[in-house]
């Protein structure tokens, strides 16, 4: 039983390193289960690119190599007492700002600005009084943060960066997101007055597609009869076919895709499932006189990477 994240270990790390080496002022996203890597080891690989790394939270900080400086993207109400000296946190309010106060250490922040994403941070008119809340607190300002949404075209972000930035005292740095590197070079030459970080996380370590490919092993088939019952719930087979076992499941981040269907192919055909994915295992069917696995193949899974927890990660 497994589900397998099989990685073409040269194009793989061609595309990360050729991307990084075109990118001045990149700091690597690795958060959440590490895109799918593992958040621990993708942190040691970042730490091969850039000398700072963003994560998802506080509590990511230990994935992030001694010699690296952490970036905390998601603002935080409470301070963990062992929290690196060196962590920079995004804050977007007062009280996020009067969080990071609170351990009476001299901390870095980058203030967020609200992008039209309207998530974190502050309205733009809003962004000198919580600059200024932050050096009376003696916190050390690192910059302003602006993140904005997937929708739209890279083109579009470097636009409303650029309107929320006009105001904003050029000697801070900005650090962005959802930019490609050629709009983030072009952005970079028009405002060379300022210091620019790029966060990049899908792009770097996603970016190549064709050198990822998930799958599942089948760990058991049953011939089924139309009538028949099967599953946890009970449900009726519609007509003759096989039951596939596939090993993984629920446990692993597996599940329908958003819009309900399954998730698993076979000879290029999507598989049934029978039932939501359970734990470790997933029942699917297949109908009489349609390719269908054996004990011991592979089946492809079809998941985001970042819902994803792969038992064993093959670098070929």
């Amino acid at each position: 039983m497994a589900l397998v994240l099989t990685v073409q270990s040269d194009a793989w790390n061609n595309h990360v390193t050729s991307l990084a080496n075109s990118v001045h002022g990149l700091v690597p996203v690795v958060k959440g289960n590490g895109y799918g890597f593992g958040r621990d080891w993708l942190a040691t690989r970042a730490g091969e690119l850039a000398p700072t790394i963003a994560i998802g939270t506080i509590f990511e900080v230990s994935s992030v190599p001694a010699h690296c400086t952490p970036v905390v993207l998601t603002p935080s109400l409470e301070l963990p007492e062992d929290l690196r000296d060196d962590a920079i946190l995004t804050v977007g309010s007062i009280a996020h700002i009067q969080a990071a106060a609170l351990s009476n250490k001299s901390r870095q922040v980058v203030v967020k600005i609200r992008s039209s994403m309207n998530r974190y941070g502050a309205a733009i008119g809003d962004v000198n009084q919580l600059l200024e809340k932050c050096r009376t607190l003696n916190l050390q300002v690192r910059g302003v943060s602006i993140h904005p949404p997937l929708t739209g075209t890279s083109a579009d972000h470097v636009r409303e960066i650029e309107n929320l930035l006009a105001t904003i005292d050029p000697s801070l740095p900005a650090w962005v997101s959802h930019v490609d590197p050629q709009d983030f070079a072009d952005l970079q030459s028009r405002h060379p007055e300022r210091q620019w970080f790029v966060r990049l996380g899908t792009s770097l370590w996603h970016g190549d597609k064709t050198t990822l490919q998930l799958t599942a092993d089948v760990i058991e088939t049953v011939a089924v009869t139309s009538g028949q019952k099967v599953g946890y719930h009970g449900v009726e087979i519609s007509q003759n076919g096989t039951l596939v076992m596939v090993g993984c499941g629920s446990a692993h981040g597996v599940a329908p895709l958003t819009d309900g269907l399954s998730p698993f192919h076979f000879s290029r055909q999507r598989i049934q499932l029978i039932e939501l994915p359970h734990m470790h295992t997933s029942m699917c069917f297949i109908p009489s006189g349609q390719p269908t696995p054996v004990v011991g193949d592979q089946v492809d899974v079809q998941r985001p990477l970042i819902n994803s927890t792969a038992d064993h990660i093959h670098w070929i």
